[in-house]
């Protein structure tokens, strides 16, 4: 097990993060919330390191909600705002995080890659427990996400790229290809197949949200845009490592238990695993799209890592407007040549 090494990861991810927030210049102090998130980190890890039974058993739904405040503090100093400020739309959030990784678990029905073990006994506490934790998803990432892009990934910038009408049909069956073919695979190769999982909804919705004239990564890279891509990837990284990390010294936890190259694990992860995450989170953007497009209206859907001004932006160069007497007199001027 590649213990020290996951331990590393997940302090140079925490250290990006408090950096990125550190170095930002800052728009507003940043909230008493947001010190409420830190210390409850602080809190909730001190009580699981000394196994208190009740924190050991629920502290997945216990850390991410006070990472949620810690990392929407963030935000806040960083923007001006941030989407904890926009409550409705956060809740919305919330809740659409909830089915969505239900899905996931429909699919790990068939393809069996992980399991829960020391969950409450109590059928209706552990779907409510559950549900607590499967909305914190969401909300999580997408913090992350909107930290990241608010300190530097939205001011990247690449060559535009150019996507056919064909191709974008493509990407659509790709998706729907790599989400239906590990349902219908034989039960021995299933297992091995969630991989197809992790991406097929990108291939599928991308296209379909930007022809809906929806937010779309489609139309990003297009217009050489590739921020919200970026900050995405990297939040997938960073969050992956945190829920590794607290997933592994948690009482109440998944363990996985699909067969590949569990002699190098990181965390309980087999480390090819990891390689999930960041395309997990790209994904979770274009479903929140368009099911927030689908299900709630327009004030209720939420608002992913639009351009906005900041702090650190430039002002702009106020250029003096010529006084209308010398346009007149130019104008009259005769011509020389």
């Amino acid at each position: 097990m590649l213990l020290p090494l996951g331990i590393l990861a997940v302090l140079l991810s925490a250290g990006l993060l408090v950096t990125k927030t550190v170095r930002a210049p800052r728009r507003r102090p940043f909230p008493r919330y947001g010190w409420l998130g830190v210390a409850g980190i602080v809190l909730f890890e001190t009580l699981l390191a000394l196994r208190v039974p009740w924190v050991v058993t629920y502290f997945t739904e216990l850390i991410w909600p006070v990472y949620i405040l810690a990392m929407d503090g963030a935000v806040y100093r960083v923007r001006g705002d941030s989407p904890l400020h926009a409550p409705g739309r956060f809740i919305a959030n919330f809740l659409l995080s909830i089915p969505a990784w239900i899905l996931f678990e429909a699919y790990n029905f068939k393809l069996a890659n992980w399991i829960y073990v020391g969950v409450p006994d109590r059928w209706w506490v552990f779907v409510l427990a559950g549900s607590w934790a499967f909305g914190t998803i969401y909300p999580g990432v997408f913090e992350t996400a909107e930290l990241l892009y608010a300190t530097g990934g939205r001011q990247r910038r690449c060559r535009p790229l150019r996507f056919s009408a064909g191709t974008k049909w493509a990407f659509v069956l790709a998706g729907a290809f790599l989400l239906i073919f590990p349902l219908v695979a034989p039960r021995v190769l299933a297992p091995y197949l969630f991989g197809a999982i992790w991406v097929g909804f990108i291939f599928l919705l991308d296209p379909i949200n930007q022809r809906l004239g929806l937010a779309s990564l489609l139309t990003d890279l297009e217009q050489g845009r590739p921020g919200r891509l970026y900050s995405l990837l990297l939040s997938g990284v960073c969050c992956g490592f945190f829920w590794e990390f607290w997933n592994f010294w948690a009482g109440g936890r998944w363990v996985y238990v699909f067969p590949i190259l569990h002699r190098f694990r990181i965390f309980a992860m087999p480390f090819p695993g990891f390689l999930g995450f960041p395309p997990f989170v790209v994904e979770c953007f274009t479903m929140t799209v368009l099911l927030s497009w689908l299900l709630f209206p327009k004030g209720l859907r939420p608002v992913l890592m639009e351009d906005r001004p900041y702090a650190s932006d430039p002002e702009p160069v106020k250029i003096a407007a010529r006084p209308k007497a010398d346009a007149r007199r130019a104008k009259k001027a005769p011509t020389r040549f």
